[in-house]
């Protein structure tokens, strides 16, 4: 007996050891599952800068090809188009036999040696990107293909990301790298590696376009949608990290994205005609109202019930009651009117009395608020109140520092310093700060003009037209070219250019090419030419036609083009110029236009 005893008891032992492994066993695959999906779950966007770009589309006589940043032919130009979703990469996406009466047409993918490649997978296609404007408005890393009338995501070399399981891919508004996918008449999202994001229960899914300056669409949650056993879609919201903050139980909802609150959502939910608001997931306002509007200029809601109006602040303090016929805030008042009687509040709802002023306007600067008066004349206070400039303009924009511009009488603006001395006269059209410089530029008819910081001229050139770039700006009209640093400052294009060997120069009206040392190398023939490109190309014009040189000087094509004047002046690869189309990515051709 006891014999028996100890050897069930090994037995029993022996059972539960292999329970154990077994548990132990499905723990781990259980976390590598998660860890694997966990890891899905993260993706990264590919950026590309104009130097990573190794290949272009060209269009020639209608047909498209594709050629590298030599100018030397790759594909030869026979397509209907040709996509190409990362131009760094080899793959290029052909389609042809398109018929324009069905929109049906065929693919095939090729890479540089013009060699069909992923023949493994049908109708391989780019997955496009419509919302963001992009020189590239394609997902960089990843192709749909299609199966048995499924679709699938792979990648570059044909790895499958996803099977062929969904009725639909398409890219999510503004945020690129996720894709809504259509699964079983059901919608959600994936990203790029394949990641589930959303589950697939929705019958209605897009963004809230919520813009942040620092993160961009990284913010942007989704909104979400079912129909209800009526038929009717009734609607949720899901926040930028997926979390629900409102159950699918309203007519209508938006985000409130003129409110640049990055650690806030704003959502204005309808349901049966009534609006509440929503701060995050908990009800801000809950009172039914008709409309709830954002004022911008001074942080406050404007409320709208019965026809009647009232104004809190984002945290749902009541500011006016909602009794009133009319409101406005046009600046650091508000103006409200009940029963025919206007009344005046400033913004944390005191009435005004006796103002000194009709309205006052807060600008970037603290030290600044612009005045109107009762007569509608501009004028500018210091933060004490102490008047600056009279209220004389008709009317006054901060500019920076201690400037301002003003306009009088003849419609036209000046500039005036905070004591009101004129700093440049009202005789402009335009005048506006150029951003991410020092620069102020001003328009008087067809002259261009740039001023630096201390309002001293950098430069008047006639008919001229500004090309900013990323460290300098070109300013340039048909006969001439300068360079202007982001500070102010005149450069040389040997200072802009010094990794180029030749450089545009003009004499006597004619233009042609010298090498670092002023030794011309090209002769004064040309009407106008361009600088060395960073692919070492340059424009040369003759006679109201361009034709195109390389860094060394020889000429690739005597003038020949007549090239309508887009952004810029005419840039090259080889023997192709470039055009940039409104209705999709840039491309270069070599059509004569006559």
């Amino acid at each position: 007996m006891k014999f028996q005893e100890r050897k069930d008891n090994r037995k029993l032992k022996r059972i539960s050891l292999s329970v154990v492994a077994v548990i132990i066993i499905i723990a781990i695959i259980t976390g590598v599952i998660i860890a694997i999906n966990k890891a899905k779950e993260n993706y990264i966007v590919e950026e590309i800068s104009s130097a990573d770009i190794n290949y272009y589309k060209i269009i020639s006589d209608g047909k498209s090809g594709v050629i590298d940043k030599d100018g030397k032919v790759i594909i030869e130009p026979e397509y209907n188009t040709i996509k190409i979703p990362n131009p760094k990469e080899a793959i290029f996406i052909c389609i042809y036999d398109y018929n324009a009466a069905s929109g049906e047409y065929k693919t095939k993918v090729l890479n540089e040696k013009n060699e069909e490649i992923l023949t493994n997978y049908e109708n391989v296609n780019t997955i496009d990107i419509k919302e963001i404007v992009s020189s590239i408005p394609y997902e960089k890393t990843v192709l749909q293909y299609q199966k048995n009338g499924k679709y699938g995501i792979i990648d570059f070399n044909g790895k499958d990301i996803t099977k062929p399981i969904y009725e639909e891919i398409r890219n999510m508004p503004y945020r690129e790298g996720e894709l809504i996918v259509k699964k079983d008449g059901k919608y959600g999202i994936i990203n790029i590696n394949g990641g589930k994001l959303v589950n697939f229960e929705y019958d209605y899914i897009t963004g809230d376009n919520y813009y942040s300056t620092e993160k961009e669409y990284a913010l942007d949650g989704y909104i979400v949608g079912k129909n209800d056993e009526n038929g009717k879609m009734q609607y949720g919201y899901l926040n930028s990290d997926r979390q629900q903050y409102l159950e699918l139980d309203f007519d209508r909802i938006y985000r409130m994205n003129n409110v640049k609150d990055d650690a806030n959502t704003y959502l204005v939910a309808e349901k049966d005609g009534n609006i509440q608001l929503y701060k995050n997931d908990k009800v801000l306002l809950d009172n039914n109202y008709q409309a709830i509007n954002y004022n911008e200029d001074s942080g406050l809601l404007i409320l709208q019930k019965d026809n009647k109006f009232g104004i809190t602040d984002l945290n749902g303090k009541q500011i006016l009651n909602v009794e009133y016929d009319q409101i406005q805030i046009p600046g650091n008042y508000i103006l409200a009117t009940k029963n025919g009687n206007s009344e005046t509040y400033d913004l944390s709802g005191t009435k005004q009395e006796d103002l000194r002023y009709a309205n006052v306007l807060k600008t970037a600067n603290e030290n600044y608020s612009i005045t109107i008066d009762t007569n509608d004349k501009y004028g500018v206070i210091s933060k004490d109140g102490n008047t600056l400039i009279e209220n004389k303009y008709n009317y006054i924009q901060y500019l920076y520092d201690n400037y301002f511009i003003v306009g009088g009488d003849s419609g036209k603006s000046g500039i005036v310093n905070d004591k009101g001395e004129e700093i440049l006269s009202a005789n402009y059209e335009v005048i506006q700060k150029l951003d991410n410089s020092d620069i102020i530029q001003a328009m008087a008819g067809n002259v261009l003009e740039l001023y630096n910081k201390q309002m001293s001229k950098i430069i008047s050139m006639e008919d001229g037209k500004l090309d900013i770039k990323d460290n300098y700006i070109k300013v340039y009209s048909a006969t001439q070219t300068a360079y202007v640093s982001l500070d102010g400052s005149i450069k040389t294009d040997f200072e802009i250019f010094p990794e180029n060997i030749l450089f545009a120069s003009e004499k006597d009206g004619k233009w042609g090419f010298v090498d670092k040392n002023n030794n011309v190398k090209i002769d004064y023939q040309y009407d106008k030419v361009t600088e060395l490109n960073e692919l070492g190309f340059a424009g040369i014009k003759k006679d109201g036609k361009w034709g195109v040189i390389d860094k060394e000087g020889n000429i690739i094509l005597e003038p020949t083009y007549t090239i309508p004047e887009q952004n810029g002046e005419p840039y090259f690869i080889g023997k192709y110029y470039k055009v940039i189309s409104g209705y999709e990515e840039e491309y270069f051709t070599d059509d004569i236009n006559e």
